[in-house]
């Protein structure tokens, strides 16, 4: 747009600013030697998104997230920040901090001096960086410990430290490198809702990668799957969960029952001689190989309603989770299928089926997402 134009239409203009991604990455592509670790990879994060990239271990999200922050220069493409292309900026000149799973805290310096180091570094006046690092200490409820150093804090509170740090710095887009991977199971379940709380206060773009699939969807507005360098699928926490358009998707994000056969007049024939009914899919070829999912919590074992496909099986193994309980069932020749049950409140204890129990297993055929 020429600077004429913009002087016309000032108020598209700003509309066009408010509507820019926060993040926009264009063929970002990353190779060592021969090997491809990040490959073309396209991709919009949204102004004040908690975005996570999600995939295991290798599937190039550290890698992306290093190269959005500049510790790694990308092979091909172009990183966009806030409208501007840093691809070539050097780390320090882009308006993005990151924290570490190692939280990378100084261990000399005590809460309030690590939460304002970055302050001292630009040379702000002690007033304002104390102003400023007692609202960070507020905002991570840290406040009664701005004197303790980092070996007096516990886990969950270096985290908080590390996240005070980068925000104090007003950043205009936050990088998390699996920064709870290291607190165990009950504090990292709350810090994925405190988190999530200062991410909603702040306001501003959270880019979290991350293995864990829970912590994905409970922490983020969007979820991108990585696999081999490349997004198999992003979305909503809903959307990656409910419809996965992936054999790896459905897979990666909780458990799948996926089964693979060829479809013939609203059948499935699998290649154990299974028929399963596949009704409300008109869009299917004849004859044509089709891969299905089903969630575990998705199928009954009793109580059926009308409409639903029903099949039999024998119960091989069962599992108690406390809440709920996980049921193998065989349904035919080397097809198993996971059924997850919530253990309701029951007076007798056999009303759970025990190994060897014959079942019948049934599902609604809307909760059956075909994949291919």
């Amino acid at each position: 747009m020429t600077d004429t134009a913009r002087q016309e239409n000032p108020v598209a203009d700003a509309a066009a600013i408010d509507d820019q991604p926060a993040i926009r990455l264009i063929n970002l592509t990353k190779k060592f030697g021969e090997v491809t670790v990040v490959d073309h990879l396209n991709l919009d994060i949204r102004r004040g998104e908690f975005f996570s990239l999600l995939g295991p271990s290798g599937c190039g999200k550290t890698t992306t997230l290093r190269m959005i922050a500049g510790f790694s220069d990308a092979t091909e493409g172009t990183i966009v920040l806030g409208g501007e292309d840093v691809t070539s900026v050097q780390p320090h000149k882009r308006n993005v901090n990151t924290v570490f799973q190692s939280y990378a805290l100084f261990e000399h310096l005590d809460v309030e001096g690590n939460v304002g180091f970055g302050l001292r570094r630009k040379g702000l006046d002690k007033s304002e960086i104390k102003r400023r690092v007692n609202e960070m200490l507020e905002l991570v409820d840290l406040a009664g410990r701005a004197s303790a150093k980092p070996r007096e804090l516990s886990g969950g509170q270096k985290q908080r430290v590390a996240l005070a740090r980068a925000l104090v710095n007003r950043p205009e887009v936050l990088l998390l490198d699996e920064p709870l991977a290291a607190l165990d199971l009950k504090l990292r379940h709350r810090m994925q809702v405190e988190l999530k709380e200062i991410q909603r206060e702040v306001g501003i773009t959270f880019v979290f990668v991350t293995h864990d699939q829970d912590e994905a969807l409970t922490m983020s507005d969007r979820i991108a799957i990585m696999n081999n360098g490349l997004i198999e699928q992003s979305g909503t926490p809903e959307d990656v969960y409910e419809r996965p358009r992936t054999k790896f998707a459905a897979g990666f994000i909780g458990t799948s029952n996926l089964m693979t056969g060829m479809h013939s007049e609203a059948v499935l024939t699998l290649e154990s001689g299974l028929s399963i009914p596949l009704p409300g899919h008109p869009e299917l070829t004849q004859g044509a190989a089709v891969s299905i999912a089903i969630r575990p919590e998705k199928i009954w074992m009793a109580e059926f309603d009308p409409g639903m496909v029903r099949i039999p099986g024998t119960v091989s193994a069962t599992v108690y989770h406390g809440a709920t309980t996980q049921y193998l069932v065989d349904v035919a020749p080397g097809v198993r299928l996971t059924v997850l049950e919530q253990n309701l409140a029951r007076s007798r204890h056999d009303d759970r089926w025990t190994d060897g129990d014959t079942v019948e297993l049934g599902w609604k055929p809307e909760h059956v997402v075909v994949i291919g």
